[in-house]
């Protein structure tokens, strides 16, 4: 665990750039071509390339070295920036969806690659514990980045920006390259099996052979709907509260979201170590569904204590469910983890992209209490539904899975039973 912690520390300070860059670029596509359909057509270049990349990116984890495409990815988008930054203003624009591709797919080939590594760098025993350092450290760092963009840009410029962004690339790039960890299992495949492969794998998932996984999958893209709604519909909610100062109900939101993340770090780690067992599938649907009822209660237009609790809960069950996804994927076999992750990743993204042009197309015409209670109810309800599957197959049973094992459906997935 010491070579992770400056493993998140990297990971963060990347985060950091990343989350800098989300706001500076799409802020200077809009300045640089005074359209807000080039400004949405880079979010959903951007978007679009990120689910591609998902596929791409699991079968590129499963056959190549997690450790060189990790560092790859940072190097690839500091490159990309500085080149946004050194050509001339007339090339710039055309650069920028140049630059949508790659940060789209590089940061899910990183995200992919890092996710599957984990029980791999600390040992399995650990993954919960890993897995909820880097949720805290990805929290802080969207709250420096969003926090710090606005002045960067004002005061330094977006040339200022986008060195700044790709510094932190390059410094995650190097802790990575330093590091001492090993990213794959010794007796994993080396690039042998071929693409048909591949394919079969997916299909044997897609058709049956881990049930619970494909639906927790599922429930993670609704959840990207969900995440889409709040993400579109704050800032109209905001400006409703407080037309003058349309930023500090936004404000008060993430950086009370992300201390709950941060919270629900603590607690699943000191239940973990004290319980040598992992929350299981049950846990994790009860979490989305209070995730997704915290975000409604944020739009009902209570006061702002209320308003923040509903908040803060929602922030610590976002952050509990994710841990315990990804936790979950990672009881796979080294091998096949990859693919799973990128499956994931590519649904993900799917939904989210999805659910921004949709649920931007409802507010014309509806208000964002509806529309967010419509796309996180929708989740809810499928939560609700894995819920009572999972309470039929296993009786009263804790699903809980012990840390040193591997549970009964990422078995499965090897040995090829439903």
């Amino acid at each position: 665990m010491r070579y992770f912690r400056l493993l998140v520390l990297g990971n963060g300070i990347s985060a950091y750039g990343s989350y800098l860059n989300m706001v500076a670029l799409n802020v200077f596509v809009y300045d640089a071509t005074g359209s807000a359909l080039a400004a949405g057509l880079f979010m959903a270049v951007r978007l679009a390339t990120s689910v591609v990349s998902g596929w791409v990116s699991g079968r590129l984890v499963s056959v190549h070295d997690r450790k060189r495409l990790m560092v790859g990815a940072d190097l690839c988008q500091a490159l990309a920036l500085l080149s946004l930054l050194l050509a001339p203003d007339g090339m710039r624009v055309g650069l920028l969806y140049a630059l949508a591709v790659i940060t789209g797919g590089c940061s899910t080939l990183s995200q992919v690659s890092l996710r599957s590594s984990i029980p791999e760098i600390v040992g399995a025993e650990h993954r919960v514990r890993a897995n909820g350092l880097l949720v805290t450290g990805r929290s802080l760092a969207m709250i420096a980045g969003f926090a710090s963009s606005g002045l960067v840009v004002a005061k330094l410029g977006y040339s200022a920006a986008f060195a700044l962004d790709a510094a932190t690339f390059v410094v995650s790039a190097t802790v990575l390259f330093l590091l001492p960890v090993r990213t794959k299992a010794a007796a994993a495949g080396t690039g042998s099996a071929d693409s048909s492969d591949a394919a079969r794998w997916t299909a044997r998932m897609l058709l049956g052979t881990a049930p619970v996984l494909m639906a927790m999958i599922a429930v993670r893209a609704v959840d990207g709907l969900g995440s889409s709604s709040h993400n579109v519909a704050l800032p109209i909610y905001s400006s409703g509260l407080d037309p003058d100062h349309p930023a500090t109900f936004i404000s008060q939101f993430w950086a009370t979201w992300a201390i709950g993340n941060i919270v629900a770090q603590q607690i699943i780690g000191r239940v973990t170590k004290k319980s040598g067992r992992t929350p299981g599938e049950r846990a994790f649907a009860l979490g989305a569904c209070v995730m997704s009822a915290g975000f409604i209660v944020v739009f009902c237009g209570l006061p702002t204590v209320p308003a923040v609790i509903a908040a803060l809960i929602a922030g610590a069950a976002d952050g509990f469910t994710e841990i315990v996804y990804v936790s979950r994927l990672q009881t796979a076999p080294d091998e096949q983890r990859g693919r799973l992750f990128g499956l994931s990743a590519s649904a993900e993204n799917t939904g989210f992209g999805l659910g921004m042009l949709v649920s931007g197309a409802l507010l014309e015409a509806f208000s964002p209490l509806q529309v967010v209670a419509a796309f996180h109810g929708l989740a809810i309800a499928l939560c609700l539904a894995l819920l009572l599957v999972l309470l039929r197959r296993g009786g009263t049973r804790d699903p809980g899975v012990e840390d040193k094992t591997v549970d009964r459906d990422a078995s499965t997935v090897t040995e090829g039973r439903g």
